[in-house]
């Protein structure tokens, strides 16, 4: 720091000032871009550990991700996300660690993360119901947002609505005239997003004063397009098949969109499909994958703004935030073929 404030011409305060973006101290734009051009200049780079020591922060968030490394090869949803995120904390200087923790709800591994002090807050995304390590980590004050739906009120969260988001991809089946209506769920029910979309399923058909029959309800253990697709062949094995299926993301559709045309069966013309999500790959399918959008990097820049808000000592306001979605038709649904 002392060759950097020769270099520049300024003190040493100065130095450290600009380079911890120090607030409400009066440094003209001028001095700072002597400051950042010395800094240029002699190649320096400084070392976080050691600022880690002189403030009590590492500079770093970590993103969890309740998935295990197969479902993370075919998550469509996960760039998006990322990308919202760091755009939120680079303006803080933040770096981000992810981190797969898998479907064990007890396994412990971002409250190492906290402890050690590896990191200053964490993003949860696809929570799962009664996490215990999460309440312990949030009574003990640690910052942290919810990606998704957290299963008490507490935690601050970012999310979309889910039960409502799911009821209107299945009135839109209905609109076009199907009663036998599928639902493959995009996990497990444990985790809130996938029981929610359920929920929704089952609202829009009890509305509508159809039956929800459990044959025609498919839950999909894993997050991933094989889920889907074997899901799917349970469906068309079934006595009277579903002339439409609902599937809870756009990659579980995929997989079913692959059950169906391997049993010479046509979409929309024989079952017309409903995903959710709206990945990029989605409008490429042909037929393009009618689905619910959901603003994605959106999701991720919230989350990252709310957390560095509770980093800084600034909690925000509200404490739950919902994005809106919307319905995208595309190709894969059509009005109902009479046989």
């Amino acid at each position: 720091m002392q060759q950097v404030a020769d270099e520049a011409g300024v003190s040493r305060t100065t130095v450290s000032f600009v380079l911890n973006n120090t607030p409400n101290v009066n440094i003209s734009a001028a001095t700072r871009a002597r400051v950042w051009q010395a800094v240029a200049n002699l190649n320096y780079a400084r070392t976080f550990a050691a600022r880690s020591l002189a403030t009590g922060r590492s500079q770093t968030v970590a993103f969890i991700l309740r998935q295990v490394p197969d479902e993370l090869l075919v998550n469509g949803f996960l760039g998006g996300l990322l990308s919202g995120v760091t755009q939120a904390i680079s303006a803080d200087n933040y770096r981000l660690l992810f981190e797969a923790v898998g479907h064990d709800a007890s396994a412990g591994a971002y409250t190492e993360l906290v402890r050690t002090q590896r990191v200053d807050g964490l993003i949860i995304s696809g929570p799962v119901v009664d996490d215990t390590e999460l309440r312990d980590l949030h009574r003990e004050s640690v910052p942290i947002v919810v990606n998704g739906k957290p299963d008490f009120e507490e935690l601050y969260s970012v999310d979309v609505d889910n039960v409502a988001s799911a009821r209107t991809a299945v009135q839109h089946l209905i609109d076009l005239g199907h009663r036998r209506i599928a639902h493959i769920t995009n996990g497990p029910l444990n985790y809130t997003a996938s029981s929610d979309r359920l929920e929704g399923y089952r609202q829009a058909l009890l509305n509508a004063g159809l039956p929800c029959e459990d044959r025609y309800i498919q839950i999909n253990p894993t997050f991933t397009d094989q889920g889907g697709y074997e899901a799917m062949r349970h469906l068309l094995d079934l006595p009277e098949r579903p002339t439409a299926v609902f599937a809870a993301s756009d990659v579980v559709a995929f997989g079913a969109i692959r059950a169906i045309q391997e049993a010479g069966l046509h979409i929309p013309a024989d079952i017309s499909i409903v995903g959710f999500d709206d990945i990029p790959l989605a409008s490429y399918l042909a037929p393009g994958l009618t689905t619910i959008h959901i603003p994605v990097v959106q999701l991720g820049v919230r989350a990252g703004e709310m957390l560095m808000q509770l980093i800084q000592g600034d909690p925000p306001v509200p404490h739950r935030v919902l994005l809106e979605t919307r319905l995208v038709i595309r190709h894969s649904t059509a009005p109902l073929r009479e046989s």
